[in-house]
């Protein structure tokens, strides 16, 4: 195993299905399971211990849920990345997902290697969602009346959803746009009211499903 393979720890409350993640992380030799858990309690348990850098959470489970879990852990330990692995694609549990912290939303139908590619990704900060997720985030905020989604930003405030579409965060969108943090915590905020986004990884997801940003080469 790498000495910088990603540290991943799996939250689920079937034990079939955490057998099945286990041997998928093993095919990866950039990925590492360092810890697994039945359920939310446990799961906020283990992670003072071994401080994963990814965890795959499920969302129905008993005693403490996918989404009361993320909230804390990120609420707990910021640098750890919560990424939804699931097999429910209803609106309100992305909304509820994303509002908790989560940087990503899949289904448990995704490929071994799609599901890998999440996993490096959320390590690094960028968004991943699965097309379903990503629909429901649009109908939901379809339901606000919008004429134009994102019409009303600004031009510096799409220079800002283009940089968070990047993956980057508010210290270097400040350094490349030369502003301070403040300033893009401001623009941010704009941007996520005017998308009506819960959070970062829902903006992006809105952005790029309304082409609101050029396309990365």
């Amino acid at each position: 195993m790498s000495k910088t393979a990603i540290r991943v720890m799996l939250v689920d409350d079937h034990a079939v299905v955490r057998s099945g993640l286990s041997a998928f992380l093993l095919v990866y030799d950039d990925l590492e399971l360092v810890a697994q858990a039945a359920d939310g309690a446990e799961a906020l348990r283990l992670c003072e211990r071994f401080q994963p850098d990814v965890i795959l959470m499920d969302m129905m489970m008993p005693r403490m849920d996918g989404a009361a879990t993320t909230h804390v852990i990120r609420e707990r330990y910021p640098h750890i990345q919560v990424l939804i692995l699931t097999s429910f694609k209803e609106e309100h549990l992305v909304q509820e997902a994303l509002k908790a912290g989560a940087i990503g939303y899949l289904l448990k139908n995704v490929s071994a290697d799609v599901l890998a590619t999440a996993i490096r990704a959320a390590h690094q900060g960028r968004p991943t969602l699965a097309p379903e997720a990503t629909l429901a985030l649009i109908h939901a905020a379809s339901q606000h009346g919008l004429p134009v989604l994102g019409d009303d930003l600004t031009e510096r405030e799409r220079n800002v959803l283009g940089l968070l579409v990047q993956g980057m965060d508010n210290h270097v969108i400040a350094d490349t746009l030369i502003v301070s943090r403040s300033t893009v915590k401001f623009h941010v905020s704009n941007i996520l009211s005017k998308l009506h986004a819960a959070g970062r990884t829902e903006a992006v997801a809105i952005a790029l499903q309304h082409n609101l940003v050029p396309a990365q080469s």
